[in-house]
């Protein structure tokens, strides 16, 4: 496996390995609940750390995606970057959708919000990227009607795959409930390098995969393969801003072996 070199915050990371990990049993708190201390932001349009029109912000103990600024969205795709990268790890994010979308938001961002694991250093982006190169754990709410699952997988310059098939649509649906209103939600997933990945909605494994790797056929994609290898064996966290106010509470990890 080839390491990968990690630049965030001016900081640069030592390579990540799958045999470095240790599952210690312990959660590692990513947000602190009092501000973005160990975030970066980066925002379609905008330099690395630039946090367009204060869109993500800690309130009452609430890391919040928030649109109060906007007048209309104008495709001001943002992600919010965990500083250090991991490869093997337990990940537990708890969420709600509130309020509305933000005008001008494209009709499938209603309640859809995601977590971007196994994903490029954002110092690598170009100033108009929409999405990094990454697999998406999607988070999705329901529109109080139809069927919307949850912890569906998105691939923005990458591939997975399920049951020996190499899939290369972008979406792939989870087998998964539906949460409407705007009640707090749990996922987790198992990520296991380039082995396997689970998606997880109350206690259940709704989505399996495995070899995530980057798209050949993706400018984006490509770009990394020389450096990183084909197959995507860690990489950055982050959270999107994709036109629907969101608020997390509690983001974390556990190191596993």
């Amino acid at each position: 496996m080839r390491g990968l070199l990690i630049v965030l915050l001016g900081v640069a990371m030592v390579p990540f390995a799958v045999s470095a990990d240790s599952d210690n049993g312990e959660w590692i708190q990513l947000f602190n609940g009092e501000n973005l201390a160990g975030w970066v932001p980066k925002f379609r349009g905008y330099e690395l750390g630039k946090n367009y029109k204060n869109t993500f912000r800690v309130e009452d103990g609430l890391l919040k995606v928030s649109y109060d600024e906007y007048e209309e969205f104008n495709n001001r795709f943002g992600h919010l970057f965990y500083h250090q990268p991991f490869s093997n790890y337990m990940l537990r994010v708890e969420y709600r959708f509130v309020g509305e979308q933000t005008p001008g938001g494209p009709g499938w961002a209603f309640r859809n919000n995601g977590i971007m694991i196994h994903g490029q250093d954002p110092a690598t982006m170009e100033i108009n990227q929409n999405f990094p190169v990454s697999i998406e754990i999607q988070l999705l709410g329901g529109d109080g009607q139809n069927e919307r699952p949850n912890a569906n997988v998105c691939t923005p310059g990458t591939h997975v795959v399920i049951d020996g098939e190499l899939i290369t649509r972008h979406y792939t649906q989870a087998d998964a409930p539906t949460f409407h209103g705007d009640q707090w939600v749990v996922v987790e997933a198992e990520v296991r390098g380039s082995e396997v990945i689970r998606h997880i909605v109350n206690g259940e494994v709704v989505l399996e995969y495995n070899e995530p790797q980057l798209d050949p056929n993706s400018d984006y994609g490509r770009k990394m393969i020389p450096e990183v290898g084909k197959l995507l064996e860690g990489g950055t966290i982050s959270i999107q801003a994709e036109s629907h106010p969101t608020h997390f509470r509690r983001i974390e990890v556990k190191q596993l072996n």
